[in-house]
């Protein structure tokens, strides 16, 4: 039955509204709320209610500042990183090792002859003596043999020019195979005033020149301070060109064999050989191999840490083959990474030098990144937008194979060709000289370009975990001089079944490659600020200031709901008393409709019960009262209505049966009823 009464009860309430103004739904709310503050504004005098007053606006107002700070705070989504330190046995890092030089020189030169010749004879020019007071080289005459035997047409395509700054305003730019220099876009040089010419003014810089097209006034020129330098950049732009064109096949076949660069190999007390490593082409260094890739067979677990239980390595890198102006380096590179990831030696390699013993102890680092919306990391780099190109290797994600891939599809966009050094999308080709004249200066301007760093810096993400191996290293000579002998004795014998010593100290590495100890440290981070750390706080605040709570919000809730539901039935009061006017209007001699009569017949009657209880307070309340609250279980005494602390009347009569609502007692006397029946 209560049951019941409660629904009856709410139906009436959604009938007739709140039944409140909004100034009595707002005092009955200080008057009732558990929030400190608001009660004492409609229970003290005027002076102190406009103290509390200003108190409980001014605490709220540093109640919702604090929230606003600690919501930021917590979508900012901050991170905190711990480091924690381990010990247990570890898997062995996959090593790379490959040869500084790309290419036996023996196998090349065919394809380089034109390009040897071209360098060798612009370094005569260069170098030669100067005409008098000039700092350039003379011109070349037709006439000269050397015009003759050189391919200048592959010179046109990528030329290298030197610049006579002497005037810094109008610097002079002279082709050094120019063969009149007052053609176009050439100048000759005037003497200059020996009296007043110093050292620093006879200084040229050689420039590599790249043009849009061959024959283009659109060029630019690639600077540098020392011609070597430039030297070897141009042949590296010039080399890439003709070398872009060579099936990877044959290219594979140019670099240095496994079987011939790995003499000796043994992992911890076990041999193993060249058989043992994977061999893949990288674009820079030619044919690298790889120990404990992972890729065929499960990754080697190291049995205990020092350099007895490491990777020991003796290499021939073959320096008296190396290319003269393509590696001014000699020695061996190589890395270590984790498995099924692909070795980036240009950015993360070292080198080791020949005739020297190189140990590398090493240390495991663990990053582990929290990952969306605390950081923008991916997991595997299915959710970044730039297709992985060293997917073909089927090896794992990393930044820097996104940042490749990235720069070589705005390559192919741009450029309309894919340069050499990165892996090629599908159905596009490399770039040359013959088929794309405007690569290079292409390739220059995209470089070099901020806006197309940034394009890929934005599209590629970092990975959430990842594996750093931070390295320890030193060096001795190797073969010391009292072993040398018989050492390349019995390696020049095993290499090539000869008696005869074909290894020398130019040529020979000895790596060891170890763990230096089982400890391994573990960057974390973790959430800064929780839901929970935020509903604390939040909490923390608001009593703290407000001495309030979550029932507290739920009020203010409601009274928000309520004042909202009053506005909803002023609406539509408002709209059907506006039809109805609308309605008198257009017909004003039309008798007003029942529901008018019975609306004004009540207006009327309630009006009326008002003057008569104005006039009599203290007279006990009407029949029609009584019985209206008889019959209406919505019109029962709820708090707020009428006077404070007022009770119904004893109502006549005896009381009808079974009405839990009302619980009236017979009067013992009727006063006067001042409505006339």
């Amino acid at each position: 039955m209560n049951l019941k009464k409660y629904f009856v009860r709410a139906l009436h309430r959604l009938q007739k509204g709140p039944g409140y103004t909004y100034k009595e739904l707002l005092v009955w709310y200080c008057d009732n709320t558990n929030t400190h503050g608001p009660k004492r504004i409609i229970r003290e005098g005027p002076k102190k209610k406009f103290m509390w007053f200003f108190l409980t606006l001014l605490f709220a107002s540093l109640v919702f500042w604090q929230w606003g700070i600690l919501i930021n705070t917590y979508l900012s989504y901050s991170v905190t990183s711990s480091l924690s330190i381990g010990f247990k046995t570890m898997k062995f890092p996959a090593v790379t090792v490959c040869n500084a030089n790309p290419f036996k020189y023996s196998e090349v030169k065919p394809l380089l002859k034109e390009l040897d010749k071209l360098i060798d004879a612009a370094l005569d020019r260069i170098l030669q003596p100067t005409q008098g007071d000039s700092i350039l080289p003379p011109p070349l005459n037709s006439s000269d043999d050397i015009s003759e035997t050189l391919d200048l047409n592959l010179w046109n395509q990528i030329p290298l020019v030197l610049i006579d700054e002497h005037d810094k305003d109008h610097p002079v730019i002279v082709d050094i195979f120019e063969t009149n220099q007052t053609g176009p876009g050439n100048q000759t040089v005037a003497p200059p005033d020996t009296s007043n010419t110093t050292s620093e003014g006879k200084k040229y810089k050689l420039a590599v020149k790249l043009c849009s097209y061959e024959g283009s006034n659109d060029c630019i020129y690639w600077n540098f301070t020392s011609a070597a330098q430039a030297v070897t950049e141009w042949y590296i732009l010039q080399s890439t060109s003709i070398l872009s064109k060579v099936p990877l096949e044959e290219r594979i076949r140019m670099g240095y064999q496994a079987e011939d660069m790995i003499l000796a190999c043994l992992y911890g007390a076990e041999p193993c050989n060249y058989k043992n490593f994977t061999q893949i082409y990288h674009p820079d260094h030619g044919n690298c191999y790889i120990f404990n890739w992972g890729m065929d067979e499960e990754a080697l677990n190291s049995s205990n840490p020092g350099a007895e239980f490491g990777l020991k390595l003796i290499l021939d890198i073959s320096q008296q083959d190396y290319i003269p102006y393509l590696s001014s380096a000699a020695g061996a590179r190589l890395m270590l990474h984790q498995q099924k990831s692909f070795p980036f030696l240009k950015d993360q390699g070292i080198y080791a030098m020949a005739g020297t013993e190189t140990s590398i102890g090493f240390l495991v680092d663990e990053l582990e990144r929290m990952g969306y919306p605390y950081s923008d990391c991916t997991m595997n780099g299915s959710d970044v937008p730039v297709k992985n190109l060293y997917s073909e290797y089927n090896t794992s994600y990393s930044i820097q194979a996104c940042l490749r891939s990235c720069f070589q599809y705005r390559m192919v966009e741009i450029c309309g060709c894919g340069h050499y050094m990165f892996p090629l999308p599908e159905g596009v080709n490399y770039c040359n000289n013959e088929d794309n004249p405007g690569w290079a200066y292409c390739y220059s301007s995209l470089r070099s370009s901020v806006g197309h760093r940034q394009f890929c810096i934005d599209s590629c993400k970092e990975t959430c975990n990842d594996t750093q191996y931070k390295m320890t290293i030193s060096m001795a000579d190797w073969p010391s001089e009292a072993s040398e002998d018989w050492i390349f004795h019995i390696l020049s014998y095993e290499r090539d079944m000869s008696t005869n010593v074909t290894l020398d100290r130019n040529g020979v590495i000895k790596l060891n490659i170890y763990f230096q100890e089982y400890n391994y440290r573990t960057f974390s981070e973790s959430a800064a600020t929780t839901i929970v750390w935020l509903l604390s706080n939040l909490g923390g605040q608001f009593g703290f200031w407000m001495g309030g709570s979550v029932l507290c919000l739920i009020e203010f809730g409601e009274i928000i709901i309520d004042s909202l539901w009053i506005t909803v039935i002023n609406v539509i009061s408002w709209c059907k008393g506006l039809k109805q006017r609308r309605a008198r209007a257009r017909y004003p001699d039309a008798p007003p409709t029942v529901s008018e009569l019975v609306e004004a017949h009540a207006n009327r009657k309630v009006l009326k019960q008002r003057r008569a209880r104005a006039r009599y307070p203290d007279a006990p309340p009407t029949v029609s009262e009584l019985v209206e609250a008889h019959a209406n279980p919505g019109y029962q005494h709820e708090d707020g209505d009428g006077p404070r602390g007022a009770a119904l009347p004893p109502e006549p009569g005896p009381p009808p049966p079974n009405y839990d609502s009302l619980r009236g007692q017979r009067p013992a006397a009727l006063g006067p009823d001042s409505d006339a029946e």
